[in-house]
């Protein structure tokens, strides 16, 4: 039964393109999840709009990351997806929450320095206070665990001190959530600057292969990806160009790193580059061609968003319900 599940809440933002190291370091690790845990998994367009959004293009960036979740194997039977902003719970919960967060805090998350410093011109409220949201995200579905990228532990760490403090000040209210962090894939690097995570919003498209982009473009990318001059395929951090390369290879076919560095001892890095830019083509391929079905189904993207959101506020309003009472604001007749 569901009940006994440990519950799971994760979500990604509707803005720019959903890149390789997205589809690998969360999305693939989340079809994994969905048999062994009670999984909410959302499309989080209230986050993406503490940046200017084109209206138009936000809408249509929402409906194709759903189609990218179904292509890549969530399954709406076994998971709750729904459209953050469709469950008005959380921008509630946010509110509530933000009055026992402190400026301190806020100010300290490094997202905000590097995003202030990328926006200088929109530096708003909500760039300041996001991490009060994704806490109300997480906290309202009781989550036990998060699957987040190491860069973003800081965002769980707060939100675990606000539901102490919440659960201090009144009773227990809220699980305290834990992170979920996937053994391989759990961060792939930029393809030109393996000291950095592959990200969409890198000026240099070179950098990062998006989950859209076509297979002569998928090819390319690779084989412009920087390496070294050692020549030797090797898993080591003396070879971060050569080592991210080879944790794609490993997240998408399953063999260890180990494996594949014995697989092409002696061998240069054309061939290996090569084969894993076939590898590469080959996932993204399979999940383009699903991709491609769904979002030429909008009547079947409707009925899954709003179902999801009909089982997501079931379970957000049955906790703000339970925050309201003890903060003492009267319950809604």
């Amino acid at each position: 039964m569901s009940e006994e599940k440990k519950v799971i809440f994760s979500g990604i933002q509707p803005s720019g393109h959903i890149t390789l190291g997205n589809y690998l370091g969360a999305l693939k690790n989340w079809v994994a999840l969905q048999d062994e845990y009670d999984c909410y998994y959302c499309i989080v367009d209230l986050h993406s709009i503490t940046v200017r959004q084109d209206p138009k293009e936000l809408r249509k960036k929402t409906l194709e990351l759903l189609a990218l979740y179904l292509a890549a194997g969530i399954d709406p039977e076994k998971n709750t997806i729904f459209i953050q902003s469709h469950v008005s719970a959380h921008a509630e919960a946010a509110w509530a929450l933000g009055c026992y967060t402190y400026m301190g805090e806020l100010s300290r998350m490094t997202q905000f320095k590097d995003k202030s410093a990328r926006h200088a011109d929109n530096v708003n409220a909500g760039l300041f206070t996001y991490p009060v949201l994704m806490a109300a995200d997480i906290l309202l579905y009781q989550a036990d665990l998060v699957p987040v990228g190491i860069d973003q532990k800081q965002h769980l760490e707060i939100t675990r001190d606000i539901a102490q403090r919440f659960n201090s000040a009144y009773s227990p209210t809220f699980k305290i959530p834990e992170a979920y962090i996937g053994k391989e894939g759990a961060k792939i690097m930029s393809l030109q600057d393996p000291t950095k995570k592959m990200s969409k919003s890198d000026e240099n498209e070179n950098a990062f292969i998006t989950m859209l982009d076509d297979i002569p473009t998928i090819k390319r990318k690779i084989q412009r990806a920087v390496t070294d001059n050692i020549g030797v395929v090797a898993y080591n951090d003396e070879q971060l160009g050569i080592k991210n390369l080879i944790s794609i290879y490993s997240t998408i076919t399953g063999l260890s790193p180990e494996d594949i560095v014995k697989k092409y001892e002696g061998h240069g890095y054309a061939e290996f580059k090569n084969d894993t830019a076939d590898v590469v083509a080959e996932e993204v391929g399979k999940v383009q061609k699903r991709f491609n079905e769904y979002i030429s189904n909008k009547d079947y993207l409707e009925q899954i968003y709003k179902e999801g959101a009909e089982k997501a506020s079931k379970v957000a309003f049955k906790t703000l319900r339970k925050m309201y009472k003890k903060i003492g604001f009267i319950p809604r007749a």
